[in-house]
């Protein structure tokens, strides 16, 4: 098998002209709603990241239930972004559903704890497998409030994070690795920076043990804030016993390692870590923690627990910014509830794995049917098409890879044969309602484009 497939860029370019006018002829109302959209909101869209979509008017959802879309020109899809993970168990699932409908008559936010709160306190340590819990109301804001509390109960000024990170809006984590040495730049994308960020976050290669013992040797990093394996950049993996030495390192230099898990919750019940049985020092998972409603969480061991309280103690009194008016909130709690019981359960990732099984057989059955050098990296109901001969290990892997337009023209010949995928790359996520119809209109748009293609 080649390194590489040729693919004519006339050929792509026409296929990505031809489904462009598709959609456009089959979707009338939402390119009138985004005619329209466009005279109030700045880029047309009420969240600027919903014009990332390789189409030419952005499609307006009229209904979302398991794993199916209808968007208001009335086609049905079946969707496998799952609101890039934040419905990873599906569309508004029945329990999380009916607890927010009966919660939302009984109030929604108090600043007081809600009579499920203690219930909820004892299924997060039972299902995460840490003793202590916080909730916040986005995964960034549960990394920005970890990140805080592991500079203050160190005392330690530095954070280290992998290339290729994904920790949402947190402007510690926006940095880049310098090409031309080992230090950290100022991310050049990012808007509206004042502070030097880059001056206290290390950036270093995932999958580099070396790098990160550097990194943590002179005792001055408070944190490596990580994702177990690279989600948003590629989907990249550890290697084989990387964790466990990684976690010794960390021990070893004084600095605690937080693992945010809001993409690899996929992996099983109680996410990566626990799967694998590693435990760290702080937790995180926001998204699809409570079955898409706005919500997240951060564990911590004991040890942790006692020095975050001391250093709340002794610190002087006043607010602490370490928190928000909402967080907590009585109809986060019901859905927390509900998909803490119902959800994040044996039998419910059992269906997930089972529909991933399928997925990944086709398609590799499919990529090795045309010899193609492309590689398929799944972790638990999640995997990713990459443009690559084998696996990445790291995020230069990824971008040596990067075929934009073909990533695209994926995208958008699936889309117009009624499939969606994540629009930021090639993956794809199975919920406990992906079925085989949806498996297999996947498949049949997959063997569309790769007609088309080659």
């Amino acid at each position: 098998m080649h390194d590489t497939v040729a693919i004519d860029p006339a050929r792509l370019q026409a296929l990505l002209q031809r489904e462009r006018a598709h959609f456009g002829r089959h979707h009338p109302r939402s390119v009138a709603l985004s005619a329209q959209a466009q005279q109030h909101y700045v880029f047309g869209v009420p969240l600027h990241w919903m014009r990332d979509w390789p189409t030419p008017a952005s499609l307006f959802v009229q209904h979302a239930r398991g794993a199916d879309l209808t968007c208001v020109d009335g086609h049905g899809y079946a969707d496998f972004c799952l609101g890039d993970t934040g419905a990873m168990f599906g569309h508004s699932p029945e329990p999380v559903a009916a607890a927010v409908a009966e919660q939302a008559c009984r109030g929604l936010t108090c600043m007081l704890p809600d009579e499920r709160s203690a219930q909820v306190g004892q299924w997060l340590a039972e299902r995460f497998g840490l003793p202590r819990w916080q909730l916040a109301m986005t995964a960034s804001d549960a990394n920005r409030f970890v990140i805080r509390w592991a500079r203050a109960i160190t005392a330690r000024p530095y954070l280290v994070v992998f290339d290729g990170c994904y920790h949402g809006a947190v402007d510690d984590t926006l940095v880049d690795r310098d090409p031309a040495g080992a230090g950290s730049v100022r991310r050049p994308s990012v808007l509206g920076q004042v502070h030097a960020h880059h001056a206290y976050t290390r950036v270093v290669p995932f999958n580099d043990l070396e790098a990160l013992h550097d990194a943590l040797a002179d005792g001055q990093v408070a944190a490596v804030l990580a994702e177990p394996a690279l989600t948003n950049f590629g989907l990249v993996p550890p290697q084989p016993g990387f964790w466990d030495t990684a976690q010794a390192l960390c021990q070893r230099h004084g600095t605690l390692l937080v693992l945010d898990e809001t993409h690899t919750l996929s992996t099983g019940v109680g996410g990566w870590a626990r799967t694998h049985g590693l435990t760290p020092d702080l937790w995180v998972a926001g998204k699809a923690v409570a079955g898409g409603v706005p919500c997240a969480v951060y564990g911590c061991t004991d040890e942790v627990a006692a020095r975050m309280q001391h250093a709340k103690d002794t610190a002087p009194p006043g607010h602490s910014g370490i928190g928000t008016t909402l967080t907590a909130n009585a109809l986060a709690l019901a859905a927390l509830h509900a998909a803490l019981h119902h959800l994040h359960t044996p039998a419910t990732y059992a269906a997930m794995q089972a529909s991933a099984d399928a997925l990944e057989h086709g398609l590799r059955q499919r990529l090795q049917a045309r010899t193609l050098p492309w590689t398929l990296t799944r972790l638990g109901a999640r995997m990713e098409l990459q443009f690559t001969p084998a696996t990445p290990r790291n995020a230069d892997d990824v971008r040596r890879h990067l075929q934009p337009a073909l990533e695209e023209s994926l995208h958008l010949t699936l889309l117009n044969r009624g499939v969606v995928l994540t629009p930021f790359h090639g993956m794809m996520l199975c919920s406990p309602a992906t079925g085989t119809s949806h498996v297999q209109r996947l498949l049949q748009a997959f063997d569309d484009w790769l007609d088309a293609l080659l």
